[in-house]
């Protein structure tokens, strides 16, 4: 097992990818952590463009765009050209062994991921969110403060789940390929 330290490259230094460095520095397993952003700013390096100058084996590069649709698209580029997505889980977060929670995605302090749940690439599982047992949250959600998604849900990629929200059980279902939903 590989326990050099690495470093973590966030891509915007907005609001986002602020909680995205205070996770990362919590966890103490980088060394460094770097910002490029289009628009400049004193502890940035350099643009969104210039991420291929840091892409190798000591480095994890991290999208930290509230856009859900950007974010997506911009961890399919990194992954096509080989960069390194960490998975970001708070210390508080509680995350069941039984769960799958996949690269490019973030679970903030006090979240909740239940049994047999699928948490796709690249989704935002905020402050104090619960998800339930036997739910897929399509790749690029972001899951706001407090919400609850109740058991068996298949959440459609992108959507941005506002704070306070209850989705009930079975909800959103998974469509069958003749488009009719279960």
């Amino acid at each position: 097992m590989n326990m050099e330290r690495k470093r973590l490259l966030i891509l915007g230094s907005g609001g986002y990818g602020r909680v995205v460095e205070d996770i990362a520095s919590q966890l103490g397993r980088y060394d460094k952590i770097l910002f490029l952003d289009d628009a400049g700013g004193e502890e940035v390096c350099g643009a969104c463009s210039d991420y291929p100058d840091y892409i190798d084996d000591c480095t994890e590069i991290y999208p930290a765009f509230g856009n859900n649709e950007l974010r997506k698209q911009w961890l399919e580029k990194l992954t096509e050209v080989g960069a390194e997505i960490p998975l970001l889980i708070h210390p508080t977060a509680y995350v069941s062994p039984t769960a799958q929670v996949k690269r490019g995605t973030i679970v903030l302090p006090k979240a909740v991921v239940n049994s047999y749940t699928v948490v796709e690439q690249g989704c935002i599982l905020n402050i104090g969110c619960i998800i339930d047992h036997n739910c897929v949250i399509g790749a690029g959600v972001h899951v706001c403060p407090g919400v609850v998604i109740k058991a068996d849900n298949h959440i459609p990629e992108c959507l941005k789940i506002e704070s306070g929200t209850v989705i009930q059980n079975r909800t959103y279902r998974e469509s069958r390929e003749d488009g009719k939903s279960d």
